[in-house]
């Protein structure tokens, strides 16, 4: 075994496992820092913890590997935070920080302080790193912990407040294992009595319909999933992680449904009389809070992580596997039966139509300041076909949710919660796809969170699309009016960006098509209408009480 120092094994180990960029704040083990640049490893120094932990999560999501990112120990309660959201949305992000050293211990020394419990929550592990020796080894179990199963953050304290324990000599294997280089790690299959089972479900169902969520998106299930909806005539609804999953002008796509949703979504599942939960953990968001569907319907789970299965609806049966290689068993037991089902089919596309019948008329709204609908309409129809969009939580999600359709190849990463994500987290994707058009998408409360990092993006020249729907009120006008003479475009053209201003709907594509073209990080700015509020979910008028 090669003996070298830990910070050249630190290198080592980043490009062995294929990551090809670290976010951090200094100072954290400078001088496996100055190791990366030796052996091709980007270093992207941000101006906050939280903005690198958001970088990471974009990364990995968009990369299918883990991300990485870094700080010293007064900056990790600011880093955890940060890795709130990769937790929420299952996204392998492994955090390294500087941690506790005995000497200076519970001896109040500057910038100490016991925060080790402050990683629990927001990590499927949490290791103390005490030597060298035991780098190499715990390194290589948080690719294995944040790859395998459900993916998710894992975090690595190292001993002495800026990782000082790297500076030791030892004798290092240099073997990196390519299975964990990747997510899923590990494609297990559901037992072949289950998948029986849900075929006969699925088949004798009258109503039955299919809501994929973000296990299908990591699992790559997309084209599985829509032959096997094809050949059950089932149609699909698609949480807002899997927004991309089924292209929206599938004649079986309903749209994504839950809190954050199109009514014709929440009213299909609504009237299914078999729900088959694909990849989704039925969370409080994807069933607006467990009334679509209504708990007691009858429903089939497939995950990854056992310990989801039923968790909040009772299966008649469970699928324990992963989404794509299960559903392709499902696929191969289906068979030729084929079901009759036109009239139920017919009948969610009705929802469909009377839902963009609906729309249409805001969506081509020409009302100055410009409608969010109207927003939704214009990106929808300027994104790029190979495009990945990067949405930030609450309005951004909900009006992209609602009014913005995807087409086959076009890619969709949402925040799972953590105002202020987007903006990183495009960085961070684009990072992943430097040859990709990557587009993010954010309200005014958002984009003020970090925008210092249009500093970084310029400096490292991640040249996305910002685009910055700017209400001055964060779509809460009753309880916060921000100060309008605040120039989002200036202020890029200031950093080192390129910015441009948009008043008129008519003049968005223009302005978008220039930012594409810029060849620099570019932020559009649109002065959105702050009194349009979105509609919520829909649920049915018994649970209601309408």
């Amino acid at each position: 075994m090669p003996r070298m120092t830990g910070h050249r094994y630190f290198a080592e180990a980043m490009r062995g496992y294929g990551v090809t960029h670290l976010f951090y704040v200094n100072t954290i083990v400078p001088p496996a820092m100055l190791e990366m640049d030796k052996v091709g490893v980007t270093r992207v120094v941000t101006h906050g913890e939280k903005a690198a932990a958001y970088m990471a999560d974009g990364y990995a999501r968009a990369s299918h590997r883990p991300g990485v990112c870094l700080c010293q120990d007064i900056g990790t309660t600011n880093l955890a935070a940060g890795l709130r959201d990769a937790h929420m949305a299952s996204s392998p992000v492994i955090a390294i920080t500087g941690g506790q050293h005995d000497q200076p211990r519970y001896r109040h020394a500057y910038q100490n302080a016991e925060d080790s419990t402050a990683w629990d929550g927001v990590t499927k592990a949490n290791y103390s790193v005490d030597t060298a020796e035991r780098f190499a080894d715990l390194l290589r179990q948080a690719f294995r912990v944040a790859t395998s199963g459900a993916p998710g953050p894992v975090h690595l304290a190292l001993r002495g407040n800026a990782g000082q324990m790297l500076d030791r000599e030892a004798d290092f294997d240099l073997v990196f294992e390519e299975r964990f280089k990747h997510f899923p790690s590990f494609r297990p299959e559901a037992e072949p009595s289950a998948v029986k089972a849900a075929v006969a479900e699925l088949t004798n169902a009258a109503k039955p319909i299919i809501v994929a969520g973000g296990g299908a998106v990591f699992s790559g299930a997309g084209a599985e999933v829509i032959k096997l909806a094809e050949m059950l005539q089932i149609p699909v609804a698609t949480s807002l992680h899997a927004k991309a999953l089924v292209p929206d002008d599938h004649p079986l796509a309903v749209g994504v449904p839950g809190s954050y949703s199109r009514w014709c979504a929440n009213k299909a599942i609504a009237a299914a009389d078999l729900v088959f939960f694909i990849g989704s953990r039925t969370g409080g968001q994807v069933t607006n809070g467990w009334q679509i569907p209504k708990i007691g319907t009858p429903t089939i789970q497939l995950d990854i992580d056992p310990d989801e299965l039923g968790r909040n609806y009772p299966n008649l049966v469970s699928l324990h596997g992963d989404a794509k290689v299960t559903v392709q068993k499902l696929i191969e037991a289906v068979g030729n039966t084929q079901p009759r089902r036109a009239e139920w089919v017919e009948q969610v596309r009705g929802y469909v139509a009377d839902y963009w019948a609906e729309s249409e008329p805001l969506r081509n709204s020409d009302a100055v300041p410009i409608r969010p609908e109207r927003i939704g309409k214009e990106l929808e129809e300027w994104l790029p076909a190979d495009a990945t969009l990067v949405c930030d939580t609450f309005h951004a999600a909900i009006w992209t949710a609602q009014m913005t359709r995807l087409k086959a190849g076009q890619n969709y990463l949402r925040c799972a919660g953590s105002l202020g994500w987007a903006f990183p987290a495009t960085l961070g994707a684009k990072a992943a796809l430097p040859d990709k058009p990557v587009i993010g998408f954010t309200g005014d409360a958002g984009f003020y969170y970090h925008m210092a990092e249009m500093e970084t993006a310029a400096r490292l020249g991640l040249n996305i699309v910002m685009v910055v729907n700017n209400n001055y009120s964060g779509g809460v006008a009753e309880t916060a009016r921000f100060e309008r003479s605040v120039n989002f475009a200036k202020v890029a053209d200031s950093m080192g960006c390129v910015g441009f201003r948009v008043e008129k709907a008519a003049d968005m594509k223009a302005a978008l098509d220039k930012a594409l073209a810029a060849q620099r990080p570019a932020v559009v700015e649109v002065l959105g209408n702050s009194a349009i509020r979105a509609k919520r979910g829909w649920v049915p008028p018994a649970v209601s009480g309408e």
